[in-house]
Formats: structure tokens, sequence, C-alpha cells
């Protein structure tokens, strides 16, 4: 869905180049029988490089229909092979056209707001990209994943071409004007405004057999004219955007990571290494850390990310001029002061480490000026390998640095008083500073605000109004605090003090304003002819029919709030997206407000208005068409049943375009889920989502089989709960089944699913729970589709997903809850499918080999698919094709096909409950866990509770996409939740 703001670049395509790739790998296993050869051949690909799988947005009439349905991948012809069972190896297939033609779909465009919010960027992309992108080299340090050819983060996706278009007041767009200048076939990255929008920076690169011609170069576009040009005069200069990229000082200066000119020829590894890997901890310190991925394993690999890495900062003006900043060195982000007088530069250095990724390296953070002096260092903070793994744990030292977006030069940070670890009982726990970049001699920082919980940011306003968020995991506490920065002598108190998971109960976040130098701030609202001081409070609005969004005028002194704005209940799902009238400094006007937002429904896609108040009259902006019309009349419900124990559950039931249980009988079923930990049932049972919202399908979306004819629940709820002190996960197995059973005794109640043709599947963790539920309630489903998951919990033994007790504290939970363990349990037909480079922590290819072979040594009907190159997600067409031609096999197989009666198989399940099987009792369940998808809590500042209002994020624009779900498309994407900071910098 539309809410996101980011920087216009992304990460999550690779470009690569050989010749010929490596097909997937299949092995499968039928009961009673011994797997036949494993045959393995290599096909060629062309070269054609054609899409991308971002999602997005499309301004009127601005994308062509034309297609030709191939991608220029993967052609039909070299794709098909027969249904035979001896000919199932070794090629990439294509599913049906029904749901190729829905994948293939052409994209459409990325849009993105001017500062002044008086132009539209078309930032225009391909479709799906060919397998040999991801198939270029990469190398694997520090937890990143690098390409040396090009000097850039691995697996980057592109734009092909920028329009603009200016935007009028009533809403019309003004002709398109196309970025011009740059080479044929250029692949443009992280394009940003100048702050006052005559200018657009961006990366270049082209793809070329001379590495060099694949580094990028910074490039700026006059955006009156659309031309563009080289940013430095000279041709050697090239960008490092290992970390950070560039950012503009001031309205004509970057600066700028740049390749050190005299960096020469990567490190060579030794073929006769100086002598063997050790590590010790003759120290007998307790390091826990969960199972990363890509590590440094060597001197040779420190060597070799030191050399990706070192950028030299470079000041260069639009007219040419370039000044070289400080020395050479592994810079990891760039952050200009409001104004434009100094930047706040971080770094890292050694000693590295092999067991943490980079973002737990000795980090250095310093301020200097716009003109190249160092001012003074913040701090150096050591190494850290040593955070606790439960949730909440920070790293010692100074934190969250950054700066005051109300203030011309002003830092804040917090530091932790628990010694970093969330097990420490303490008072305050975090204490949050502020200080001059350049303070006075003997001036030291001062204290803003104390905290008994874990600080998690900041909305400024001005010297009267900030709003400080802290939030506890353990107990999903979240407190937002009213400060006055300015005066000492008015008293912080809080504003709301509530569950983050009780949906019901969020009064939003705050709407921010851009200022003059580039910053936002939360947006005081004035009214005529009254005093008070209000701000603008934008919700998602949960409420037991679905979330219904809203604006609220709120008066910060006595919190009473007036609903100046609502989306539509009936048909429509309406959400606020951003103000449009904050151009201009002073004070906003409630009779002067002008807010972007957006509306769809179920049968039509996301449009955008611009909606004026007094009268709040509306302008709409965009007219994007329906991106799958064969499905424009599929149909949609929130549906809502109860759990044994009580527990409220729902989800979403699509069926296909016009269907009619009455007439034509129940359907074949795909119960498509991913659990969740909860600390109420009361939070557990709310609904989140809309009924209305627009039923958005990704590449790998199981929306797809609704072309297949299949009645589809999405999202099923699962939660998994544990209140009070106990441990969600203790239970985890028997509050599956009872989530599982209710979902599937509905749909059959309903009529619209048959109860021997329901079929399970997820992805990552929705994975685990496929292989728990066939293994464990295989009188619910016919078959299963596990996507990149992990099965034996041994394998991540200090925590997974959001489970902070080690392997040793809880044993007999990390046993029980294993799929892997009950390998002679399962039954039927499961299909695994794995990313050959799944850098997810906890979700190592590994883990699908392992369970494979414990299924085949009990004789299951198995399926494994090893897909070359691709990690967690799955990026490559024909990857993308052949998942999906695996899962629709899969299905018409061994769901539409099956004969089995049900009623057998809950003989054998209920035989299995009387020898010891786990069973849930009518009775109140107790427990705890995480958070499933309301809470992402980080090393480096933890839970924002609640959401800082994505605008406070921005660079210099809004940036909209229109997100369709892939395969995570209800849940959150990883296996386990680490620290961003454990991840990149």
């Amino acid at each position: 869905m539309v809410r996101g703001l980011h920087k216009v670049c992304h990460r999550g395509v690779s470009l690569l180049t050989p010749s010929s790739l490596s097909p997937p790998i299949f092995l499968c296993l039928k009961l009673g029988r011994v797997p036949g050869h494993l045959r393995t051949h290599s096909i060629k690909t062309t070269t054609a490089m054609t899409a991308s799988r971002l999602h997005h947005l499309v301004p009127i009439h601005s994308v062509s229909s034309k297609n030709d349905g191939t991608n220029g991948s993967l052609s039909s012809s070299n794709a098909v092979a027969t249904e035979d069972e001896d000919n199932l190896e070794g090629r990439y297939r294509l599913p049906p056209p029904e749901i190729r033609e829905i994948v293939d779909a052409p994209p459409l465009p990325a849009l993105s707001f001017s500062p002044q919010r008086d132009k539209i960027l078309f930032l225009k992309r391909r479709a799906l990209p060919p397998l040999e992108e991801l198939a270029r080299p990469e190398e694997k340090l520090a937890g990143l994943r690098i390409d040396g050819k090009c000097n850039t983060r691995s697996r980057m996706s592109f734009y092909t071409g920028i329009g603009i278009h200016q935007l009028f007041p009533d809403g019309k767009l003004g002709q398109e004007i196309e970025i011009q200048g740059f080479p044929d076939g250029a692949k443009l990255n992280f394009v940003t405004w100048s702050q006052d929008g005559k200018h657009l920076a961006f990366s270049i690169r082209i793809d070329a057999e001379d590495s060099s011609s694949s580094k990028l170069r910074v490039w700026v576009a006059d955006v009156d004219t659309g031309k563009a040009r080289p940013l430095f005069q000279s041709p050697d200069i090239y960008l490092n955007a290992i970390f950070d990229n560039f950012v503009w000082v001031n309205n004509s200066t970057l600066l700028v990571c740049t390749i050190p000119l005299l960096r020469g020829d990567p490190p060579k590894k030794p073929l006769v290494p100086l002598g063997p890997k050790m590590q010790s901890n003759e120290k007998r310190d307790i390091i826990q850390v969960r199972t990363f991925q890509d590590l440094l394993k060597d001197e040779y690999d420190e060597d070799l990310f030191d050399y990706y890495a070192t950028t030299q900062l470079v000041l260069v003006s639009l007219d040419g001029t370039v000044k070289e900043i400080g020395p050479p060195a592994v810079y990891t982000s760039l952050d200009p002061s409001p104004d434009e007088k100094y930047i706040l530069i971080s770094s890292i250095h050694r000693p590295y480490s092999f067991i943490v990724p980079c973002g737990r390296f000795p980090r250095q953070v310093g301020v200097w000026t716009t003109d190249g002096i160092f001012v003074r260092e913040l701090c150096d903070l050591p190494l850290a390998e040593d955070i606790p793994i439960a949730f909440n744990s920070v790293r010692k030292g100074m934190r969250s640095i950054n700066w005051r977006s109300d203030k011309p030069s002003t830092l804040y940070w917090a530091e932790t008083q628990d010694g970093g670890d969330a097990k420490v009982e303490v008072t305050p726990r975090d204490i949050i500073y502020t200080q001059q970049a350049e303070p006075v001699q003997g001036e030291g920082p001062e204290i803003l605000h104390k905290l008994d919980l874990r600080y998690g940011g900041i909305s400024w306003c001005d010297d009267s109004l900030a709003l400080v968020y802290e939030s506890w995991y353990k107990t999903r506490r979240t407190r937002t605090w009213v400060i006055s920065p300015g005066s000492k002598d008015v008293a912080p108190r809080i504003l709301f003090d509530r569950s983050s998971e009780d949906v019901y109960s969020d009064p939003g976040s705050p709407m921010m304003r851009r200022t003059s130098t580039g910053t936002y701030v939360i947006a005081k609202i004035k009214k005529e002819n009254d005093e008070g001081t209000y701000i603008l409070l934008n919700g998602n609005g949960a409420t037991p029919e679905g979330n219904i969004p809203f604006l609220d005028l709120f008066d910060i002194n006595t919190g009473s709030k007036e609903r100046i704005w609502e989306s539509d209940k009936e048909k429509y799902y309406e959400t606020t997206v951003a103000l449009m009238s904050d151009q201009t400094e002073g004070d906003l006007y409630l009779n002067q407000l002008k807010i972007l937002t957006s509306k769809e429904s179920k049968t039509e896609n996301t449009q955008y208005y611009i909606q004026s108040w007094p009268d709040k009259k509306s302008c709409q902006i965009t007219d994007f068409p329906h991106p799958y019309p064969q499905l424009a009349s599929l149909q949609k419900e929130l549906i809502k049943y109860q759990r044994k124990d009580g527990v409220q559950l729902s989800a979403t039931l699509y069926l296909p375009p016009g269907y009619d249980p009455s007439k034509d009988g129940p359907l074949p079923c795909l119960f498509w889920s991913y659990p969740g930990e909860f600390k109420s049932k009361d939070a557990a049972g709310q609904v989140r989502g809309s009924p209305n919202e627009f039923p958005r399908i990704g590449s790998t979306s199981v929306l797809l089989w609704l072309a297949r004819g299949f009645a589809i629940l999405g999202g099923p709820t699962t939660p998994i709960i544990g209140e009070g002190d106990e441990e969600a996960n203790d239970r985890f197995v028997e509050q599956l089944v009872a989530c599982a059973e209710a979902a599937v005794e509905e749909v059959v109640r309903r009529g619209v699913a048959h109860p021997s043709k329901i079929a399970v599947g997820g992805h990552s963790y929705g994975a685990f729970m496929t292989a728990n539920l066939l293994a464990h309630a295989p009188h619910l489903f016919c078959c299963g589709i596990a996507r990149s998951g992990a099965y034996n919990r041994t394998l991540t033994p200090f925590g997974f997903q959001n489970e902070d007790r080690t392997l040793w504290e809880a044993t007999s939970t990390y046993v029980e809850m294993s799929p892997f363990m009950s390998a002679n349990k399962l039954k039927k037909p499961i299909l695994l499918v794995h990313g050959e480079e799944d850098n997810n922590s906890g979700t190592l290819t590994m883990q699908s080999d392992r369970f494979f072979n414990a299924l085949k040594g009990h004789g299951a009907l198995c399926r494994l698919v090893i897909l070359p190159f691709e990690s967690h997600g799955y990026a490559a067409r024909e990857s993308i094709m052949h998942v999906l031609w695996e899962t629709d096999r899969w299905l018409q197989k061994y769901c539409v096909s099956n004969t089995a009666d049900r009623s057998t198989d809950l003989k054998v399940s209920k035989d299995d409950e009387s020898k010891g099987a786990p069973h849930l009792q009518n009775k109140t369940v107790a427990a705890s866990g995480g958070g499933g998808t309301e809470a992402d809590f980080e090393h480096d500042g933890c839970h924002l509770a609640p959401r800082l209002n994505w605008l406070m994020l921005a660079a210099d624009y809004l940036q909209l996409e229109q997100q369709p779900m892939d395969a995570t498309e209800w849940a959150r994407p990883m296996d386990t939740r680490l620290s961003s900071a454990d991840c990149s910098l």
C-alpha cells in the first residue's frame, strides 16, 4: 500500500551478467519411492533487462500498455516442458497464461513531489529482471553484499528515465519534460531534489565490460529545461555507494562519497594462508548473537571490506568546484545541519569482528563545517559484540545522534543507563541530551529528558513543544511525552500511555510540515479567533469493522479533539498522505489547509487527490488503470470467527470473479498466513486492515490463484498469545493449530471451500507455520507450500523471531516448535522452496536442505526447489515464474485433484492427540512473545512508539509507491527481527 516515504533508491534487484545460468535444483520424493537421479543443466537466457519488482504508482496517461509477455528474460518455447513425472528437473518453467499475464503486466512509474509541491517526478521502471543480473559476482562482507564492479550494494534496482510534470492548483498536470542528456541504457539511482526544487541529483551507471564504465557517476539536471550533465568535470571521479552516497549541503553544493583516486586494484587473496583462522574467548566474555550471515571470515576479508567501503568525501558545487573533506575512511552517514553550516559525519573503523555485522563495528561520530574544517569528535564507540539478545537491549554510549529539526545547529542523542541490557532494572533507563554543534568552552551537554522505558525518538516543533516517545517490548507499553525544550520550568507530562498492540486505542501520529531548511517539524494549526495550540493527528482508525483512517484537530494543552476528516466507511478506503500547504513559513490556518489523500476500493485502484479546506474540495491528480482487469470483479470480504478458547480471529476472504457458492459449490482453497505474538487476548482479536482496500497482487502473491479458480484465505490472524509472565512460544503449536482449525471451519461452514481441498502456505515464518500445521494438524490441509523457512530452531540457538530466550533456557520450547523434530509425523505433500543465497538471519538455505532430508528419511511426499542466486525473497523473472509453476503444479496435483476423505485424516489426528499430541483446551491461553507486525525493535533506538510521521523522515520530497503484495504479503518479511544497524548504517 502507499504510505511510505523513501529516498528514491531501492536495494532489492541485482545487476549481473554471466552468459549461462544454473537452473533451479529439484529434489522430489514420493511415498515408497527413491528420488530419481539429480540432473543439472545450464540454459541460455537473453540479456534484455526489462524489469524491476518494485511496487508502483502511475500518473495520468503515463504508461504504455504494450508488452510482449516475455519481459525479455525467458520465452515460452524454452521454458515449458511436459508434465511427465520423469521430466521435472533441470529447466525453468512458466506458469499457466492466466497467472503469467498478471505477473508480466508492465510496471508503472513511481511518483516524487518537489519540495514546493508544484512538480511531480515520474520515475520510470522496468519489469522483472532477468536472472543473469542476479548472477553477477558479489562480495559478502560484514553483513553486506557488494557489487565490486559497480562499487555499490549488489542487487540494486534502478530507474530507466525521469519525467517532470507541473502540478497546477486545480490538480491538472502539465506536459511532461523528460530528463535528457545521459547515455542510452543508463541506470539511474538515488534521485534527490535540491531544497529549492530547481535541480535534481542522481547517479548513473552503464553495463559494460570495462569495470570503470560500470561504476556510478553523479549527474545533475535542471528541472526547468530537463537537461542533465555530469556533476564532476573529471571523468575519473566515481561514486562510492556502499553506505551513504551524496547529500545536498545547500542549493548549489553537494557532499559526495567518492572512490579514492589512488585506490588501485583490490587485494589478492593469498594462495597460502598465513595461519589458521582463530577466535578466542579467554576472557570468558558472555557474547550471544543471532545467526548473522555474510560476515567477515579472515584478514583478507577485512582488507577487501576496507577496499570497497573506504570513501573520500568531496564537496562539489554545481559550477564544478571540488574540495576534498577529511582523509579517506569508511564513512557511513552524512547529515548537514539545518542552517547548512555543519555536517554530522559517521564512520566505522577497525578492529572489525568475525561474529557481528558492520553495524556493530567501532563507530566514530564527528562534527565538521561545510567548508571542510573538523570541529570536534562526539564519540568513538568500541566494538559492540556483546549487545544482549533481549529485546530493547541497545549499544552502550551515545546513540541516535541527530540534529534538532527546529534549530539551526543543535544536536541531541540518547544514552542508556542500564549498560544496554534490557534485563537490568534501573531508573532512569535512558537519558536524552542536547548540545550546540560548537558549545562554549567548558559547557557540557544538557539533559533534555529522562525515560524509564527505552527511548524511541522525538518529533520536534519549536521551543514550546516536542513529543518524546518511549516503549518497552515485554509489556508492549508505549508512552508519548509532551516537553517544552526551551522552558526548563515547564514540567514534562504524559500525553498518551497505552499498549502498542492495542490498535483500537491508537490516537494517531502528528502530521509534519516542511521548513525552509528542508527539515520536518510538527505542524501547528491555527483557528480563526482561537488562541489554542492545535496539531493534526493522522491515524489508521482501527475498528472492529476495519480501519477507518482519520484526521483529528488536537488541542495539545487540553487534550480535546475534533475530527476534521474521516475515510468513507461504506465503499472506499481513504488515507491522508501529506500536508500540501506547508510551502511558506508561519502559521498554518485550518481554513487554508491542503492535504494529499488517497482513495481506493475493492475494485478500484488507488487514486490521489488534493483536498482543500474549508469546503474540503477534492482535486484528483491521478487516474491509474486497473493493473489486472481480468480480476477486476474479484470478490473480497473481511470475515470474523472465533477460536475455541474465545479469541476473536479475522481474515480476508477472496473469491474468483463471478463465483456463486450456491451455484458453483465449494472451491479448492489456499490458506496463507504468518503467526504473530501478543500479550493479551483482546489485542490479538482486534481487526487490522480494511475490507475496502484495493487487492494488490505482487509477482509471488497467492492472489494469483484467483485466476485459477481458488478461494484465497488471506492473512488469517494467527495470534500466539502470552499473557502476564508466561511465554507465548511455550504453547506455540497448540495455539497455531487452534487458529487454523477455526479458520478452516469457517470457510467450510460458508460453503466456499471444499473440506478436502484446502492447502496451506507461507513465506519465512509463514513457512515455519506451514510445516508445523502439516505435522500437527493433518486433518485440516491436503498439502502445503513453504517458501524460505526455518524448520530446526536448534540451529538458531540465541533467539529467533520474537523469542529472546536461548536454546539452553527454553530447550523444550525450541524442540517442540521445530517441525524438523516432527518430520516423522508429516504425511501430507509439502513443497519446499528456498533461495540458494538466502541472507536472512535464521533462514539459511541449509534449513530447507536438512528438513527435506529428514522428511525423505521418513518416506514423506515432498519436493525441494533451490533457486540459484536468489535471496530471502525472489527477484528474477525466471525464478519467480518457476516458483509459480511449481506452486500451481503442486496445487493442481495435491489439492484440486485430492480425493482423500477428510474424516479419515481427522480420525488419525485424534489418535495422535490421544498419544500426547498438543491440543488447545477450552481455557484461557497464557504466555508471552513478540509483537507481530506491530513492533520492530532496534539496538539503536528501538521501536518508535507511536509511529513518527513518515514525512519527518523525508529529505526533500514525497515519494509515493503502490506496493503490491509479494511472497510475504500479509506478514513481516524476516524470520528474525534484527537491528537495522546490524545490517547497515
